[in-house]
């Protein structure tokens, strides 16, 4: 069976994935193993990178995560096409298919099967691709081949959390840009400080890791589906251009129009007032 899995990942240009039991997971939602019946057997662990060129333009002002198109998306195709093979081929076992909302805690488990170590972040990193990968998973109640590693932490050099503004400005940059309603003069202020209209990279960008990725040229993602109607710098006249229907293809949009809308026009009067986003 995992021959066959890692024949049609590695179709689909995912080159980092590992299993391992289920029992060597931390679950976090119980009940999703119970809808999916399945209480023991293993866990195929996914790391796919999504960084482009369009996520290194200087000009970018949202997180490279939401440069391209929502990856919600890419794995919902992923699953689609995988899961009814998997089924057909394996009738005596079940499957099912997590990203994002999943049973276990994702990034322990991906340490775990030795697909990265976890940042001082909070967030994997991998060799190849840095941190900038999205996780899903694929559960089933067959065994798969696996090799258990001790979760590890990176080398602490202390640069992502220099970087974090979160100390300065009291609250998490990439939370502030997702809030609702209006902000306080704090918040706005913060928000122009450091232009993004949408999540917050710093972190990312210091590492080490995510340097020696980008000079090896590794980090970039060898899928297609990333590399598509890549909107590397937002603006009100691209934002208010978008059929609904592609605006729902944003990683953004779940926050509504208004979310968005906002935090651009801040950013856009604070160009008009000084003569740049960072002046």
């Amino acid at each position: 069976m995992f021959a066959f899995l890692s024949e049609i990942l590695q179709k689909n240009h995912i080159d980092c994935f590992a299993a391992l039991p289920l029992s060597a997971c931390r679950v976090t939602k119980p009940y999703l193993l119970e809808r999916a019946g399945i209480n023991e057997g293993s866990v195929l662990l996914l790391a796919v990178p999504y960084f482009t060129p369009a996520c290194a333009d200087p000009e970018r002002n949202l997180s490279a995560y939401a440069v391209g198109r929502n990856y919600h998306a890419f794995f919902d195709a992923l699953f689609e096409e995988l899961l009814p093979l998997l089924k057909a081929r394996y009738p005596e076992h079940r499957f099912a298919a997590f990203a994002d909302h999943s049973p276990i805690a994702e990034i322990e488990a991906a340490a775990r099967a030795g697909l990265g170590v976890i940042g001082k972040n909070g967030l994997l990193l991998t060799e190849r691709y840095s941190s900038y990968v999205f996780l899903g998973e694929l559960l089933t109640d067959a065994l798969l081949p696996y090799t258990l590693v001790q979760p590890r932490s990176c080398e602490d050099c202390g640069l992502c959390q220099s970087a974090c503004p979160m100390s300065r400005i009291g609250t998490c940059l990439s939370a502030l840009t997702q809030k609702k309603g209006e902000l306080d003069g704090e918040e706005i202020a913060a928000l122009r400080r450091y232009g993004s209209c949408w999540g917050c990279d710093l972190c990312q960008e210091v590492c080490p890791h995510t340097l020696r990725a980008l000079q090896s040229g590794t980090i970039y993602t060898p899928i297609s589906y990333f590399h598509e109607n890549n909107i590397p710098k937002l603006t009100l006249d691209v934002l208010d251009a978008m059929e609904e229907d592609e605006f729902l293809q944003r990683a953004y949009s779940w926050r509504k129009r208004e979310t968005i809308r906002r935090n651009l026009l801040l950013l856009q009067e604070k160009k008009d007032e000084k003569g740049g986003p960072h002046a």
